[in-house]
């Protein structure tokens, strides 16, 4: 089992599609229970079962915006 932090925490979670074929899922965790893992990224909300999950860690916050050229 993965362990991961507790929710509000910023995540990337790799899991396993039903294709076989692996992607992650990086946000805020929302919520985790023995069955589901729960995170809020640019996907919108993504319920990964946790029996599909490969890895799972806390990552730091997303760099500020990148002001742009010429202003």
């Amino acid at each position: 089992m993965v362990n991961l932090p507790e929710p509000g925490h910023r995540v990337v979670v790799r899991y396993l599609l039903p294709s076989g074929q692996a992607t992650d899922a990086l946000g805020e965790l929302l919520s985790a229970d023995a069955e589901t893992v729960v995170v809020d990224g640019k996907r919108g909300v993504e319920r990964i079962p946790r029996g599909a999950i490969i890895a799972a860690k806390e990552v730091p916050p997303p760099p500020a915006p990148r002001r742009a050229a010429g202003i």
